[in-house]
């Protein structure tokens, strides 16, 4: 592929809630883009020079230049292109808790999603349950505590910087359900299953996130390859 000045390009997989981060964002700006779709066992030689490092997607490419980690990338769009509807509030301490509550369901949460969708046994795949349930029960108290009143999720009508973190990943809670064929997130996360369901039938957010069978299908298959 031949690189323009002045074009934005996004490297990604359809398959990951990080690369629907940054489509999301670039949809909500308005800004034009070139979808590169990535085969992950097959990398790009020209991915992998853009993102030496971590070698992975999702890359944003703007100017030529590369900017890599899927929440960097939201916080380019926002200061590159600083117009409304912003992603961020003015006031810094907003932004900051909001940067911290992403961080957080990055750090604690996703990756229990990833122990339920690979453990090998009742036991195990309910302890990982009762450990999800655990670290989203202190990000529901964490966000109550933080944003009384308020919907941290949308910045004013449109969605926000925290509500493209998680719902991205968040929105397909009922995929992960299928395909472990258990119920992971439950009634004991009650404020969770309702800012995620309110994420989930946001427009945008309908628009962008990959099909439920689509991707029940293709995780499904990614499964079975890692368990044989």
């Amino acid at each position: 592929m031949e690189e323009k000045q002045g074009e934005v390009v996004l490297f990604g997989t359809w398959t990951s809630p990080i690369c629907t981060r940054v489509e999301l964002a670039l949809k909500l700006k308005g800004i034009p883009y070139e979808y590169v779709e990535e085969d992950l066992k097959n990398k790009s030689e020209l991915l992998l020079s853009h993102n030496p490092v971590h070698k992975k997607v999702p890359v944003l490419v703007h100017n030529g230049k590369s900017i890599a980690e899927s929440l960097i990338i939201l916080e380019y769009i926002e200061e590159c292109w600083n117009t409304t509807p912003k992603l961020l509030p003015e006031d810094p301490h907003q932004r900051a808790k909001l940067r911290f509550w992403a961080n957080y369901y990055d750090q604690k949460v996703v990756p229990i999603f990833y122990i339920i969708a690979t453990a090998k046994g009742k036991e195990e795949i309910e302890k990982a349950i009762e450990d999800l349930s655990q670290v989203l029960k202190v990000f529901e108290e964490g966000i109550e505590k933080d944003f009384p009143g308020q919907n941290p999720f949308f910045n004013g009508d449109s969605l926000g910087y925290l509500g493209i973190s998680i719902g991205s990943h968040g929105c397909n809670y009922k995929a992960v359900n299928e395909i472990v064929d258990v119920v992971v997130i439950s009634e004991k996360n009650p404020k969770f299953l309702s800012w995620i369901n309110a994420l989930k039938n946001c427009p945008l957010m309908e628009e962008t996130l990959p099909p439920h069978d689509k991707l029940v299908a293709r995780f499904k298959v990614f499964l079975a390859s890692a368990q044989a």
